[in-house]
């Protein structure tokens, strides 16, 4: 594919970045978003407020990727966006979609003569905006139209057609699970940092970890910036997301696979959201029924926990 033009449909944090990466390689990018964005205008990026516009902009066989947040809306917007194209016309979703609506979605726009692709792109605004990784559920005819696409605005070695349509999410979705047990691991290991008998030099043991350790990563590396920009920890311990490792877990049940330390890191956000600690009330009612437990504090019950065990573990 020649370096024509790319339709952006959602100019958020990804989109933006995107379309804005393009233009800078030399590609002739159309944006569309509800929201004036006068502030991303360039030589080779154009902001619409339609559809209408956008295709109007784009020659055949029109390729428009698609970054809006997962659900209804997406089914919104490729059906009226199909209304205005042609055969053999291409639609991306690169957003976090369900590889189960992927599937139907890609089925309903092949009996329209259209191709999609699910695109699950890795990296954050950051990696769309410097260099993507990209994993691409759909049909070879229509994926390798955009295969130059995706290699330029790729990381080097980041990009894979992955097989049919839905193939490109249920990888994303699979590595968002990977990604959920590493950051709760990451979390677990900073807590017991914490709490050792001397105070211990975070910053500097992460920035070590990250040179020649096992678990030296990105994750680390971000770890240590936002400890330095927070050494108190001074920010809510809610922890929010969009729930898409929760169809991971839900996948995984229908499927039989076990993913223990995935589902465990899931029930851990939830267990962050919990302001009224209902459950742990109940159990502290059942507690203070069967034993007199008393309920909040006590610094006997503490000073027993704590020294009850006069040795350790008694071997035979």
């Amino acid at each position: 594919m020649d370096k024509t033009q790319i339709g952006i449909i959602g100019l958020g944090k990804m989109g933006a970045s995107l379309a804005q990466q393009a233009a800078e390689k030399g590609y002739s990018v159309v944006g569309m978003d509800l929201r004036p964005r006068p502030d991303l205008e360039t030589t080779n990026l154009h902001v619409v407020t339609s559809l209408i516009e956008l295709v109007a902009q784009l020659a055949p066989p029109r390729k428009v990727f698609v970054y809006i947040p997962a659900g209804a809306a997406v089914d919104h917007v490729i059906d009226e966006l199909a209304g205005h194209l042609d055969a053999g016309d291409i639609i991306v979703d690169g957003g976090n979609s369900y590889w189960g609506d992927s599937i139907r979605r890609a089925a309903r726009l092949q009996a329209q003569g259209l191709h999609f692709i699910d695109c699950g792109t890795s990296g954050g605004p950051d990696g769309a905006r410097h260099g993507a990784c990209y994993m691409v559920g759909g049909v070879k005819e229509a994926v390798q139209q955009l295969e130059p696409f995706f290699f330029d605005t790729a990381v080097p070695g980041g990009y894979l057609h992955t097989g049919p349509a839905g193939s490109g999410h249920y990888v994303k979705l699979v590595h968002n699970g990977i990604e959920f047990g590493m950051l709760q691991a990451i979390g677990e290991g900073v807590d017991l940092l914490t709490r050792y008998r001397t105070p211990l030099p975070i910053s500097q043991v992460l920035d070590l970890w990250n040179h020649g350790s096992v678990i030296r990563s990105w994750l680390i590396e971000l770890m240590r910036k936002q400890f330095d920009e927070h050494p108190a920890f001074d920010v809510s311990g809610h922890v929010e997301d969009t729930g898409e490792v929760n169809w991971l877990v839900a996948d995984a049940l229908r499927l039989e696979v076990p993913i223990p330390v995935i589902t465990q890191a899931v029930i851990a956000l939830f267990t962050s959201r919990d302001v009224d600690k209902t459950s742990a009330r109940a159990i502290a009612l059942m507690r203070h029924g069967f034993g007199g437990h008393p309920f909040g504090t006590d610094p006997g019950i503490q000073h027993e926990r704590q020294f009850g065990q006069v040795g350790g573990y008694a071997l035979p």
